[in-house]
C-alpha cells in the first residue's frame, strides 16, 4: 500500500511539474523537398551586404581562441574579418571570391593566394569556401549536389535528407514559428536550424547549428551559430552582437596589401 501511494505521488508531481513535449508537425506538411531548400534559398537571398560584430571562440588543436570579429560580407562570396583588440586589429583576412590575404599583425606576416576552403580555415577554422563562409554566417548552408532527396516532419521539424551519388548524405532541418503550424505549406515560413554532412561510411564531417534568430529590415539571421569541423578538429562559435544591412562598402575593402616590414609568403591551396 505505501508503495502504491508512493507511485501516484510521484506520477501526480510529474504530471504537475508539466511534461514537456516536441512541437506538434504542422497541420498540412510538407512533402515537396526541392521546393522547401528552394522557398528557404529564395527567402535568405533578399539581401546585397552584410556589416556585423561578433564575438567568435574557436577550439582547435592549439587550444581555445576568443576574440571580437568585425565583418564586411557581400553576395555572393566576398568577405572581410578583423579580429580586434583592445589596442586595435590583430589580423585582418580578405578574400574578393577568387583571392585571399591574411594580415597577422602580431606575427608580422602576409600570407597571399588564391581563396580555397584550406586558406579561409587559417583564421575562422572553417574549411569551406568564402561563399559557404557567407552562408553559414547568415543562417544558409552549403549543399552536396544531390541525387535523391526527400523530406518528413519529425519532433515539429522538417528534415530535408540528400544522398549524393557516392554516398555522401546531408541532413537540413528546420523550424516553422507557431503561427504557421496551421497555413498550407506554401506558406510555411522556413528557419535553418542544422546542417550536417556525413561520409559514405556514416561519420560527420560538419555539422553546423542555428539559434536566436533576429529580424533586420524584414531578412532573418542567426545571432548564434556554431560550426563543428569534425575533419580538422575544430569548432568554431560565433555570437552576433550588431549587424546591419546594405551599409556602404568602403573601396577595397575585400583586399589588402602587405605592411612595410611584413614578411611575405604564399599560401598555396592543396
Amino acid at each position: 500500500m505505501a508503495r502504491a501511494c508512493l507511485t501516484a505521488l510521484l506520477l501526480l508531481s510529474f504530471a504537475a511539474s508539466g511534461c514537456k513535449t516536441a512541437p506538434a508537425c504542422p497541420v498540412q506538411a510538407r512533402t515537396d523537398a526541392a521546393k522547401a531548400l528552394d522557398d528557404h534559398a529564395t527567402r535568405q537571398s533578399g539581401w546585397h551586404s552584410i556589416k556585423a560584430e561578433a564575438r567568435v571562440t574557436q577550439w582547435g588543436r592549439n587550444g581555445r581562441i576568443r576574440g571580437t570579429v568585425l565583418m564586411f560580407l557581400e553576395q555572393p562570396n566576398r568577405v572581410r574579418f578583423d579580429v580586434m583588440t583592445q589596442v586595435g586589429p590583430a589580423a585582418v583576412l580578405t578574400s574578393d571570391g577568387e583571392t585571399f590575404q591574411l594580415s597577422d599583425l602580431r606575427e608580422g606576416t602576409f600570407l597571399h593566394g588564391p581563396t580555397c576552403p584550406e586558406n579561409i580555415a587559417r583564421l575562422l577554422g572553417m574549411s569551406v569556401d568564402a561563399e559557404d563562409v557567407l552562408r553559414l554566417l547568415t543562417g544558409d548552408t552549403p549543399m552536396i549536389d544531390a541525387t535523391q532527396r526527400s523530406m518528413e516532419c519529425r519532433d515539429g521539424r522538417y528534415v530535408v535528407t540528400l544522398v549524393a551519388a557516392d554516398g555522401t548524405t546531408q541532413e537540413v532541418a528546420f523550424s516553422i514559428d507557431d503561427a504557421d503550424r496551421e497555413k498550407p505549406p506554401e506558406a510555411q515560413r522556413l528557419r535553418l536550424r542544422r546542417s550536417t554532412e556525413r561520409a559514405p561510411d556514416g561519420t560527420t564531417r560538419w555539422e553546423a547549428t542555428y539559434d536566436d534568430y533576429i529580424d533586420v529590415e524584414g531578412q532573418s539571421f542567426p545571432t548564434n551559430v556554431r560550426f563543428v569541423d569534425e575533419l580538422n578538429d575544430a569548432d568554431t562559435s560565433v555570437h552576433v552582437k550588431s549587424i546591419s544591412l546594405n551599409p556602404e562598402v568602403p573601396e577595397g575593402a575585400f583586399q589588402q596589401a602587405p605592411s612595410p616590414g611584413m614578411s611575405v609568403e604564399l599560401a598555396s591551396c592543396p
